[in-house]
């Protein structure tokens, strides 16, 4: 949560900084955002094996939002927008090296009947952060007579926080080599690729995902584009997470008890619903609609997406599951990111978000099926 609250005061007036303050197009900003992005994915990959490896979460989780809270004196400091991007690559590598850990040490603290409403809580606890960010950041617009370097330099405490209370208020969980005697056992590359069809599955259905949800930067982007003053820009992160905040937790334990999937294709109405809102909105109320939509579009989808993943990966490979996941939506994000920027400079807004419904479309299409299949396997309950 303090972390989040770090990362959104700056990531929540950062894409407004880059095309007003430093000069960057907004291609380029779909490329900074992409790359970033992907970056932590990727880095995920190795963060997971390792604590799967070591049997130890808590100490990658240590260094990872260690060096989140370093990268942030840079952004008050940065004279181009390759110094963001630098900032931001450096930034994302922390998130990428603590992610799968953390994950997989939740997956670690509860037992599988509440799973879902523990991912819930977790995305519940980061989104009000989240929120909170942005608010702190309007606050210090206000005071600071818009000085968006100086928002960015106060930044860094909710940071130092963060890292402070995991240091000294987390415990790890003991791993009981008598219980698991293959828990520290080497991981090879067969059992990974031979996990299953149904964690393939959750892997594709999570790219599609990805595709059709680019960086939230476009979403400040468009408010800007329709008018709002650059002292509110935060807004959008506030509202947004606001209804992402409120929506994961009961998401979560409504997951426990009906299949997931059902859950993550309405996530997806909601999101087509947004693109549509965000594409031919022309006010600053209707960019704010579509923004909500988005926000309970990711109530209803980021931590199930993470609890399906426990579902379907074995317990000795948590953390390489979670950061094979990660790995393949990093890459989407990417791609979405770059090509969102793309159509924007070249063809405008409205194509940006048109291309994201219609890419949320398909992911719903195979939800739905997916979601069928599962229910045509499940064993019938006899009438008598």
């Amino acid at each position: 949560m303090f972390m989040d609250v770090s990362s959104e005061m700056i990531h929540s007036l950062l894409p407004v900084f880059l095309v007003t303050g430093l000069g960057a197009s907004v291609a380029l900003v779909g490329v900074i955002e992409g790359v970033a992005e992907a970056t932590a994915s990727i880095t995920k990959v190795f963060s997971g094996y390792i604590s799967d490896r070591l049997g130890k979460r808590k100490l990658l989780a240590v260094i990872g939002y260690g060096l989140g809270a370093l990268t942030k004196p840079i952004f008050p400091l940065a004279v181009t927008p390759f110094d963001v991007f630098g900032a931001r690559f450096a930034d994302r590598i922390g998130k990428g090296v603590r992610g799968a850990p953390r994950d997989a040490l939740v997956a670690d603290l509860v037992s599988p009947e509440i799973r879902g409403a523990a991912f819930g809580l977790r995305q519940s606890l980061d989104t009000i952060g989240a929120f909170a960010g942005p608010l702190v950041a309007m606050g210090l617009m206000v005071l600071l007579a818009g000085d968006i370097r100086g928002v960015f330099a106060w930044a860094v405490v909710p940071a130092l926080m963060a890292v402070a209370l995991l240091l000294f208020g987390v415990r790890e969980p003991a791993v009981s080599k008598q219980s698991d005697p293959s828990a520290r056992m080497p991981i090879r590359w067969r059992e990974v690729s031979a996990m299953g069809r149904p964690f393939w599955s959750v892997v594709v259905l999570g790219v599609v995902f990805t595709l059709a949800r680019f960086s939230e930067a476009f979403l400040v982007l468009r408010a800007q584009d329709v008018g709002l003053p650059i002292a509110l820009v935060p807004i959008v992160m506030v509202v947004m997470n606001v209804v992402y905040s409120v929506v994961s937790a009961p998401a979560g334990s409504l997951s426990d008890r009906i299949d997931r999937r059902w859950i993550l294709a309405g996530g997806l109405v909601c999101l087509i619903a947004a693109d549509l809102a965000l594409a031919l909105g022309s006010n600053v109320v209707a960019i704010l609609v579509g923004v909500a939509l988005w926000g309970l579009h990711m109530g209803l989808t980021q931590g199930l997406l993470a609890a399906l993943i426990v579902d379907t990966a074995p317990a000795r490979l948590r953390g390489t599951a979670f950061g094979v996941f990660n790995l393949a939506s990093g890459v989407a994000m990417l791609a979405a990111s770059t090509v969102a920027g793309l159509l924007w400079t070249g063809w405008g807004a409205e194509a940006t978000f048109l291309f994201g419904a219609g890419l949320a479309l398909l992911a719903l299409a195979m939800t739905i099926r997916s979601a069928s299949r599962v229910n045509a396997r499940a064993p019938r309950a006899n009438p008598d």
